[in-house]
């Protein structure tokens, strides 16, 4: 699945009984923007299996300016909330956090009450940051900087990992005891390099997200949750509006990291 090739809007036809027309629904991950197009297109044709009524309290655009991110990170700090992690267990380390996936955990979490430790490579984004909750800001290159041992100092009760990598590796030896880390992006690398003594000294739990092929039961509940009770009414500050000629022009500086929040591409006028 390709991150923030989502799709939303009204049922134009369906052959399945569940969904009529003008019904009102959004569709995120499965083969969306890998084999099946269609997420810059006005109409795409996709299996009933993959459509998820938009829940009340969400209008179509919120709903896509979250998208996959918005719903993985729904899905992280479900992950998270059912491993026991609350916001008395401590501080949460939000890595990536000026990405797009990675501000809205950061959002996400802080609304919930939790204490957020925003990692980021960008030295000037720290108001960006703590506008959206965060309390403490990571510079990147500090962690980077950590010596290369089995174990660090015990710090975060909880991780929610967007990059992969040497990132995670630190994240992962700088938990605490019973410390939970959800991994759900590789933005930095696939590779992690690291011994098994965060987890048989220290109890770490590592849980992996998956949202490109969530079932759906789950996709819903997630789904109402930033719907209601974990709705973010400031989704205007993670997002720039484009147009589909101004996508090529954001890709390189997307790519090379440079980007800050999400883009939001209206399709048509």
């Amino acid at each position: 699945h390709t991150p923030g090739i989502d799709a939303a809007g009204e049922v134009a036809e369906s052959t399945d009984a569940r969904f009529s027309r003008h019904d009102a629904v959004l569709v995120t991950g499965y083969d969306l923007g890998m084999n099946t197009s269609g997420g810059f297109a006005e109409y795409v044709r996709v299996p009933a299996a993959w459509v998820v009524p938009l829940p009340a309290g969400l209008s179509l655009k919120e709903s896509m300016m979250l998208g996959t991110a918005g719903f993985t990170a729904a899905l992280s700090r479900l992950r998270l909330e059912a491993a026991g992690v609350t916001p008395e267990s401590g501080e949460v380390l939000v890595t990536g956090a000026t990405g797009g996936l990675g501000s809205l955990v950061v959002a996400l979490m802080a609304g919930g009450g939790y204490s957020v430790t925003a990692a980021t490579g960008k030295t000037d984004a720290a108001d960006y940051l703590k506008n959206l909750g965060a309390g403490t800001i990571l510079d990147r290159q500090r962690i980077l900087d950590e010596p290369d041992k089995p174990l660090l100092p015990g710090r975060f009760s909880a991780v929610i990992d967007t990059v992969g990598g040497d990132i995670l590796s630190y994240a992962i030896r700088a938990s605490n005891y019973a410390g939970v880390v959800v991994c759900c992006g590789n933005a930095a690398s696939p590779s992690l390099n690291l011994t098994v003594y965060p987890f048989i000294l220290r109890d770490v739990r590592l849980i992996g997200v998956a949202s490109a092929e969530c079932p759906m039961t789950e996709r819903l509940a997630a789904w109402e949750r930033l719907a209601g009770p974990w709705r973010l009414d400031h989704l205007n500050n993670l997002i720039e509006e484009i147009t589909l000629t101004e996508v090529a022009p954001r890709i390189d500086p997307m790519l090379a990291g440079q980007h800050v929040g999400r883009r939001l591409i209206r399709i048509s006028e």
